[in-house]
């Protein structure tokens, strides 16, 4: 294949990933984006196999069919309640790679085609390598925490010590001063250390991040993949792999910024830690101030009588997988004639879009479905705010108490609805560790439950 075949297949494949990730951008859109970025891979994977530089295709056909059969297998049994961290799963898989293609170009540059007559690194091509490969080292240790927290395997709670940014900030340090011997020296020893200092800044870089900032987390993790990509892509002289690297690194730049806007914080405070976590101290649970408990059959009674309802689904629904019991109550509220829609907070989740990707899965109709700009101000001419699992994203808190740690974080103002039904296990606080005023408002009724089972007794109610 010549060199003008394989520059016009690759541009084909960087305009089909730029088309996956606009179409991603609406839920009506988005299966035709999936289309056009497996299109766009197809087509930047089979042109780099063609190519007269593979002389052998044994390793590449044996690690196709091992990773394609892994793949399947974990798409055909993962849970949509898991899909966060089978992103942050994924996410590590890029940062290693990077390390490991670093590795072989920094064990064998010429054959990569990065040395110079004399048998030297380019220049260039030894910052793209430290750039790409540190970055790839933070993206698979931060990716490998990331998981282990979000599985359940260690706790979800912040890590912090004393002196921890101090350690952050040496070891961060360290590396760029490793980076500028290598760049100016490429021994192997400055190589494997700056990698090995890296792997640990990856890990304590997330350790302090709470369940609260997942969601910034996961769009984090996903842009440092991107850009480690891209880096071992100038490495690589593949512009496929330098465009597709850009363009998740930027995308997930944008998403994250747009995280932490939602939760009204500085992508700094994110990074340096220390906000949210799965349980509270008991001095923030407020256990004497009274609450308005009901059953299944209180919920049904006011909700069939009720003309509008806006469902506000969060994490609780996707741990208890009640998203499908949800919509079969909701299509029941329908055929009475009640309005039913659904309110999403941008943060809703442990990764942006989650409860987006569990509604939709529930066959949920799109336009039912809308974002906190959309219908924050419907609440206050809504009969019933329906909330499922949702914690501090409707913690009224937030908008009115300046002393309270998420004050100025934007909520859904469910508390403004004529009736707040509020489906929880307990009056535990939520992921930021606060207490949320609106379990005990006047016009909240607590219905204390699992939120699969309450659903399923209200549609029973239903009839």
């Amino acid at each position: 294949m010549s060199a003008n075949l394989t520059a016009l297949a690759y541009l084909a494949a960087a305009i089909l990933f730029i088309l996956a990730l606009r179409g991603l951008s609406s839920p009506e859109s988005a299966r035709r984006g999936n289309v056009f970025g497996i299109t766009g891979m197809l087509i930047a994977v089979g042109t780099t196999i063609i190519s007269p530089d593979i002389t052998s295709y044994a390793w590449i056909l044996g690690a196709l069919v091992i990773g394609g059969a892994v793949g399947t297998g974990i798409a055909l049994k993962i849970h949509m309640t898991a899909m966060p961290q089978l992103v942050a799963a994924f996410h590590s898989l890029v940062g290693m790679a990077a390390v490991l293609v670093a590795a072989a170009a920094m064990d064998s540059p010429a054959s990569y085609g990065i040395t110079d007559a004399e048998g030297h690194i380019h220049l260039a091509s030894r910052i793209e390598m430290a750039l790409g490969a540190i970055i790839g080292a933070i993206t698979f240790s931060g990716s490998v925490v990331a998981f282990t927290k979000l599985q359940g395997l260690v706790s979800g709670n912040p890590v912090t010590f004393l002196g921890q940014h101090l350690l952050n900030l040496v070891l961060a340090v360290a590396t760029v001063a490793l980076i500028v011997m290598f760049v100016r020296d490429p021994q192997i020893t400055y190589f494997w250390t700056f990698i090995a200092l890296a792997l640990v800044l990856g890990v304590l870089v997330i350790i302090p991040i709470g369940g609260a900032d997942m969601p910034v987390v996961i769009s984090m993790l996903n842009s440092y993949s991107g850009w480690a990509a891209a880096g071992i892509g100038f490495t690589l002289q593949n512009s496929a792999l330098i465009v597709t690297g850009a363009l998740v690194g930027s995308s997930g730049a944008i998403l994250s910024y747009i995280m932490v806007k939602a939760m009204n914080r500085s992508f700094i405070s994110v990074i340096l830690g220390g906000f949210g976590g799965d349980t509270a101290t008991s001095a923030a649970t407020k256990t004497d101030r009274p609450v308005k408990a009901g059953s299944a059959e209180d919920a049904a009674f006011i909700l069939k009588n009720a003309a509008s309802v806006i469902i506000v689904p969060g994490y609780g629904m996707a741990v208890a997988q009640a998203q499908h019991a949800l919509a079969e109550m909701a299509e029941k509220l329908k055929a009475t004639g009640v309005r039913v829609r659904y309110g999403i907070h941008p943060v809703a989740g442990r990764m942006p879009g989650h409860m987006n990707v569990l509604l939709a899965e529930a066959n949920v109709p799109y336009e039912e479905v809308a974002e906190l700009e959309e219908i924050n101000s419907d609440f206050s001419n809504t009969d019933v705010a329906f909330v499922i699992g949702a914690n501090d994203v409707t913690n009224p808190a937030a908008r009115d108490d300046p002393a309270s740690p998420i004050y100025g974080m934007p909520v859904l103002d469910v508390d403004k609805a004529r009736t707040v039904l509020f489906v929880k296990r307990s009056l535990s606080p939520g992921y930021a560790g606060i207490d949320n005023d609106l379990f005990y408002g006047d016009t909240t009724m607590m219905l204390f439950a699992d939120a699969k089972k309450m659903v399923q007794d209200i549609a029973s109610e239903l009839g």
